[in-house]
């Protein structure tokens, strides 16, 4: 969506900067990315929807590229990180497994990482890797953005991160305004499709196809005034029937007409579109912009929108609950039907049920009286065929003063519910009712009728009741249910990886999502606990010590921590304990502000402790008290981070050799390899030196400049450096000289082999497993000195390290 779209949203801009604090909006640096800008939360805050996404913190507008990838949902979405009102435009990002519980994660793309105006777009799985863009073993998430054109991001590491595809440039060129590509796959031609809006002549979108996702031929264009942004076109089956494909396109007003698509051209006898969301369908109201997923597991088409209304201390907007879109056959034609998905059962926690009640307005009864409920489902029938009531509904979160924040009203002389028409189907009217603290979702007839609100909902427990009223006489109730609804908010970790399985559990501390992890705060021992168990196993992480006294791994433990807890300690010692004995210590150098890499293996009572990456452990004890248990990791005494916690020998592959130590920037060990992360230059260096030598490894550029092997160096990385760097060069250069370059591509996220060999002066670089160097020079300021890794303002990933 672009900037203004109109006075309403405006108008909404502005009474938001008025009334709630923020900060400028801001664009980010490759040193920071992926970055994470929120604030704790529990989720608990007035209005804040308990089974509706809403931002962690700041400002989010259209769902952007939602698709099932590698196992999760992912709902990416247009979002200021920075601020309260809308600016800027990155795109947020969270998974769910199940499409209820979400997870915020990092941001996914960041102005000033990832070129181009980073309006609304979709996003596909390629997985047939038809874009040649996959690298690993996960299939590609592939995302589309821009303005006046559109432009390719790809990520192969399940929407960690993005890099941008031929450096951001715009792959179609658009001349006339345009945004929100939208792709999807055409399985009749094999072949991919996206629909673009764009005002050439006036709303309508430009279809274009493409084999790979890549290269896309202009179609056709379908014009139609109501077709203004935000545009979606999917299948679906006429009544659920194989044989019987619509095409459906949408616009972000959740407008929509049925046709056909020939893979090329949209076509439709339709004189005009139909309203799928009766709320207020403009940006900034209670439904807009609304996108299906793509690549769902089970073949369900799926969707959310935004939702503008609702907002908090923290947040602005929400999405709707997600829901199922079916196409049905009506006296009227073909007509879309939109049902919540079935996993809302999973936060039910209470149910009770009515049948054959009369709701009578002169007795005054409420058959929903015993119950006081925040967030809940309500389903109900009701026979009219005899009703003398004028009126008839629901007070939700009534007050015993007569008062309620909302009413559903059902007006049976009007036929309408909420306002907007609904005939009753065989005399009856059905309606299913989704409350949460600042979202009200009406659904009628079967799905046809839906009806998206934000309503800021008091939750104080004398404003939780519920009443079933009758206006004017009587109507039948055959049935009804009511269900209780828990939160979905905290079943998994944001910034935390690690391969073990969860919940998690905190004993003892404050533990929050940083950036760099998970961050603890304690004033003695804090542990926190996964629900991954083992008895021998290997097991690793990175620790950073800020005003903490020590920081470790824990494991065999019971889930209060009690177990073995190997530690770096700022007094200068690693340490391997126990509740009651300290079972080994070792005097080594702790600095609090860097990363530590600690790394466990256990078999039997043996119990080996590794440091920094070194090829022999640090500490070889043995001890019986514990055989088996939890893993999780402890902070003693004040501040720390812990991230990749990770079972397992994956890790990071080099030559044998001691302590490895970090001479500017950040670098971890993920079981892809060392991650590194810069904004300036960055060395991690081993403590083996040489003077001639074959040095080789596998090196990427994740996001940013360069990366490359640094040998013959003293102890603060200068020295020799043969790195790769995204400006298209290998380049072999030293402190104040860049000695030999060679030009060839070099992509963010492609991973690269590269080869020095040294002969006194004479250095050799060999690229790609190419038989011949790519540079030959002679150089002779260095003639021995340590070997490691370097990265240039960058995100990196170095791997299988080796020296002949």
């Amino acid at each position: 969506m672009r900037r203004r779209v109109g006075a309403l949203l405006v108008a909404l801009i502005a009474s938001l900067a008025a009334l709630l604090p923020g900060t400028p909006a801001a664009a980010g640096t490759v040193g920071d990315y992926p970055e994470f800008p929120y604030p704790a939360t529990t989720y608990s805050e007035p209005f804040r929807g308990q089974f509706h996404f809403s931002s962690r913190s700041g400002w989010m507008n259209d769902p952007n590229g939602l698709v099932y990838a590698n196992g999760l949902y992912h709902f990416y979405y247009q979002h200021n990180p920075h601020g309260l009102d809308w600016d800027t435009m990155h795109w947020g990002h969270a998974t769910s497994p199940d499409l209820v519980h979400w997870t915020q994660k990092p941001i996914a793309l960041e102005p000033g990482v990832h070129a181009g105006t980073l309006f609304s777009g979709g996003g596909v799985v390629d997985k047939d890797n038809t874009s040649g863009l996959k690298t690993g073993s996960l299939d590609p998430i592939v995302v589309f953005s821009n303005t006046d054109g559109v432009s390719v991001f790809y990520s192969n590491d399940n929407g960690q991160t993005f890099q941008a595809y031929d450096k951001g440039r715009k792959q179609i060129e658009i001349p006339n305004e345009s945004r929100d590509p939208k792709v999807f796959w055409d399985a009749a031609r094999h072949r991919w499709a996206m629909v673009v809006w764009s005002n050439q002549g006036g709303n309508g979108v430009n279809i274009y196809t493409s084999p790979n996702l890549l290269d896309w031929t202009l179609a056709s264009r379908y014009q139609a005034p109501w077709l203004f942004e935000c545009p979606d076109m999917f299948p679906l089956a006429l009544d659920g029937k194989s044989g019987q494909q619509r095409w459906v396109l949408t616009s972000a007003s959740s407008q929509y007409v049925v046709g056909s698509f020939d893979g090329t051209t949209f076509r439709t006898d339709w004189t005009g579109p139909e309203q799928m969301d009766l709320g207020t369908t403009y940006a900034g109201g209670t439904f807009y912009a609304a996108q299906t997923f793509t690549n769902a597991p089970d073949g369900r088409t799926v969707q959310m929108a935004w939702q503008g209304g609702n907002r908090g201390s923290t947040w602005t907007g929400n999405s709707t609950f997600p829901v199922t879109l079916d196409l049905i056959s009506t006296p009227d034609g073909p007509r879309i039907t939109r049902t919540p998905v079935a996993e809302l059962g999973s936060l039910a926690s209470e149910t009770k049920s009515w049948k054959n009640e009369t709701v009578n307005a002169a007795k005054g009864a409420n058959l929903f009286s015993g119950i006081k409920a925040d967030t809940y489902e309500i389903t109900a029938q009701f026979d009219v065929k005899g009703a003398t009531a004028t009126q008839f509904g629901f007070d939700l979160h009534a007050r015993s003063d007569g008062s309620a924040d909302r009413s559903v009203v059902y007006d049976t002389k009007a036929q309408t519910l909420r306002g907007k028409p609904l005939k009753p189907r065989n005399g009856k009217v059905t309606m299913r009712l989704l409350v949460d603290r600042g979202q009200l979702e009406t659904f009628a007839d079967g799905g046809l009728y839906s009806l998206s609100d934000n309503v800021d909902f008091d939750s104080a427990a004398d404003s939780q009741g519920i009443r079933l009223f009758a206006v004017g006489g009587k109507v039948k109730l055959d049935s009804a249910t009511f269900t209780r609804l828990n939160t979905s908010w905290g079943t998994a970790q944001s910034t935390l990886l690690s391969n073990l399985k969860g919940p998690w559990h905190a004993v003892g501390g404050a533990w929050t999502d940083v950036s760099g992890g998970k961050r603890a705060s304690t004033g003695g021992d804090g542990f926190y606990m996964s629900a991954g168990s083992g008895s021998d196993a290997v097991y690793q992480g990175d620790l950073t010590l800020d005003t903490a006294r020590a920081a470790g791994l824990t494991f065999r433990a019971n889930s209060s921590g009690a177990g073995y807890t190997a530690n770096i300690d700022t007094s200068g010692v690693v340490k391997l304990w126990r509740p009651g004995k300290d079972i080994a210590v070792v005097s080594t150098p702790i600095t609090a502000g860097r990363t530590y890499h600690l790394k466990v293996q256990t078999n039997g009572s043996r119990i080996r402790v590794w440091l920094d990456n070194g090829a022999d452990p640090v500490i070889d004890a043995t001890d019986d008290a514990y055989s088996s248990g939890l893993f999780g990791v402890n902070v003693y005494n004040g501040t720390a981070t812990v991230q990749n916690l990770n079972t397992g020998t994956a890790g990071f592959s080099a030559f044998p050799a001691g302590r490895w130590t970090p001479r500017g920037g950040t670098w971890t060990v993920t079981p892809d390899g060392l991650k590194g992360g810069s904004s300036q230059d960055g060395f991690y260096l081993s403590d083996r030196t040489g003077g001639d030598f074959s040095y080789e490894g596998d090196l990427s550029v994740t996001n940013g400049t360069a990366t490359g092997l640094t040998f013959r160096a003293n102890s603060s990385g200068a020295g020799y450096t043969a790195n790769i760097d995204t400006s298209g060069v290998v380049k072999l250069w030293r402190p104040g000289r860049d000695i030999a370059t060679h030009t060839t591509p070099i992509v963010e996220g492609r991973t690269y082999h590269l080869k020095v060999r040294t002969d006194g002066s004479r250095i050799r670089v060999w690229f790609g497993n190419g038989a011949d160097p790519v540079i030959d020079a002679t150089d002779d300021a260095y003639t021995s000195g340590l070997f490691g890794v370097n990265g240039y303002a960058a995100n990196t990933l170095a791997q299988n390290l080796t020296i002949g």
